[in-house]
């Protein structure tokens, strides 16, 4: 795991802290919504963040003149926008099945090195180049939530589910293009803190992509020998991400 990825997680779980040492504050003794769990359906929203990324497998393929290897990589990661409505429906005393549909704005910023390249040429667009490629996923989570016992106004659980993406940014032509849909697996961890009028839940997810999402057939690009080079060279893409979630039922 990169270091991006460990600064992500340690801001998350700083997070998840940092509520939690606010509420000790409180006078735990005294149960806030005692009856909160017992309701069969309830509902809520969220916002929070999303760290989009992309793994990219390269294949080394070399131009025909010899002189292009393009390799591709996500360098950084730049935080995105979360929003979401919530279902939860009580399965049992420790077990609630959980439908969270919303938005998740973002973007990726893709970079590619011509390893066969010289840094000192005068057309830097065939040493180095860049996209980015910016998302506006709808989503679709559905996750089983497994909840510890609960201590005083405090309740942590461990989530796992799937997740149903569409991304709804318009086609373009550029040097990768990826389909506008995925399904991800999902794990996360969080903590209910019983608030006087309503549940706070901060909450992290991690999200893994199971299909390729590279587009190979470019039709769009039969003419441009330039720029197809860049899809001969990728054999596969799959997403990835980090969602840092707050929310309130």
């Amino acid at each position: 795991m990169d270091l991006t990825k460990l600064r992500h997680i340690a801001c998350a779980v700083l997070l998840l802290l940092g509520c939690a040492v606010a509420h000790s504050q409180d006078n735990d003794m005294i149960l806030n919504r005692p009856y909160a769990d017992v309701k069969p359906i309830h509902f809520g929203f969220s916002v929070g963040m999303n760290f989009q990324n992309i793994a990219i497998t390269n294949n080394g393929t070399i131009s025909d003149d010899g002189v292009e290897e393009w390799y591709a990589d996500v360098p950084a990661n730049s935080p995105g926008f979360s929003v979401n409505v919530l279902a939860d429906y009580r399965i049992a005393e420790h077990f609630n099945l959980r439908l969270s549909p919303g938005l998740y704005f973002g973007n990726k910023t893709v970079r590619f090195l011509n390893h066969r390249g010289n840094p000192e040429w005068v057309e830097q667009t065939r040493y180095k180049q860049t996209q980015n490629i910016k998302s506006t996923y709808i989503v679709v989570p559905i996750d089983l939530k497994m909840s510890a016992k609960r201590y005083h106004n405090m309740r942590p659980y461990f989530t796992a589910g799937a997740m149903y993406t569409g991304d709804l940014a318009k086609d373009r032509s550029e040097q990768l293009k990826l389909k506008n849909s995925d399904v991800m697996l999902t794990v996360g961890m969080g903590c209910d803190f019983y608030m006087h009028f309503f549940k706070l839940c901060p909450e992290v997810k991690f999200c893994f992509g199971l299909k390729n999402l590279l587009e190979k057939n470019r039709p769009d690009l039969q003419e441009d020998d330039m720029t197809r080079i860049f899809t001969q060279s990728v054999s596969k893409i799959k997403s990835n991400m980090v969602v840092v979630t707050f929310f309130f039922e």
